[in-house]
């Protein structure tokens, strides 16, 4: 069994200019407002604060990164070791000449591509419609109409557990469907992408496309982690769920989305553990009726209930 015992493992870790929070609650820092919490949670004021801190930091000391927590199901047992999660000092966006953009780890994939469009720089759009951040982006070749960060990626920089700065090309982040392959301690800072011209009237109209598509199609105003589950080869994963007769399914306050059954929902109180046991019911049920194996999507994290007590 597993405790957290934030307060003694705040005693073991380095100072840092950013914010360092023992036993910090995480659920109203996810999307499906569920879960326990980190038992230190570090948001670093820049890269050289993380790197200092990612140095210092004892090497058997588990260390998680989040986002926004908009793809992200922490565990209600909570989280052991030290959550990253990076601020406003990796949440900016430039342009770089021949139509480039640098974003920081924390921006918002939506703001990327607004800022892509204002700068009338076209190929960066099909980021409207993934809610996370860049950094999310990078460790899961997020995608959704069309495009994905593999087609846009020119560099990511990085740093890993040593504290030691990487900057990784295209063919160095290993991409495949909804995959990176670069080494798991790597904790992204920030990514330059490859646009091309455009026009702003084009792009605009193109990004109002995928708002009304997703507002439409997507329980977007609910509690909800996102796409729950990856499309296996050949198939779409939500027509998968809904032969085997899962759409509104629940357990508890947890249900299979109405709208679009690759959702999940928390509808008011939901644990993380019925919405994993949901997912995995889905999973099983997909299993029975199509022999098609569902993979997770959304990242689990923590401990479960009873491994924490």
């Amino acid at each position: 069994m597993t405790k957290l015992h934030g307060d003694a493992l705040l005693t073991r870790l380095p100072q840092a200019r950013g914010r360092i929070e023992a036993n910090a609650p995480l659920a109203e820092l996810t999307w499906f407002r569920a879960g326990g919490p980190a038992e230190v949670l570090f948001t670093p004021a820049d890269e050289a604060d993380l790197a200092a801190f990612l140095k210092a930091t004892p090497k058997e000391v588990p260390v998680h990164v989040i986002g926004v927590g908009s793809n992200l199901l922490v565990r209600d047992g909570g989280v052991p070791g030290v959550v990253i999660r990076l601020g406003k000092g990796f949440a900016g966006v430039t342009e770089e000449p021949d139509y480039r953009v640098r974003a920081g780890a924390a921006a918002l994939d939506v703001r990327v591509a607004r800022f892509a469009l204002e700068k009338s720089i076209d190929s960066l759009t099909f980021l409207r419609g993934i809610p996370g951040t860049i950094g999310g982006a990078l460790r899961m070749n997020a995608g959704a109409y069309g495009g994905e960060t593999k087609d846009i990626l020119i560099e990511a920089r990085a740093v890993d557990r040593s504290g030691a700065i990487h900057v990784l090309s295209n063919a160095d982040m290993q991409y495949t469907y909804r995959h990176c392959g670069a080494p798991e301690d790597l904790v992204f800072t920030q990514a330059l992408f490859q646009g091309r011209a455009g026009d702003p009237a084009e792009i605009s109209a193109a990004m109002d496309k995928i708002t009304e598509s997703r507002e439409a199609t997507q329980p977007i105003k609910s509690r909800t982690g996102g796409s729950t589950f990856k499309n296996p080869q050949g198939h779409k994963s939500w027509q998968l769920i809904d032969k085997a007769g899962m759409r509104g399914f629940a357990v508890g306050p947890a249900r299979v989305s109405e709208l679009h059954c690759n959702f999940l929902i928390n509808e008011g109180g939901a644990t993380a553990a019925q919405i994993e046991e949901l997912g995995e019911t889905v999973r099983a049920r997909v299993k029975a009726t199509s022999s098609i194996e569902l993979d997770w999507e959304i990242k689990r994290i923590g401990l479960r209930p009873e491994d924490a007590a």
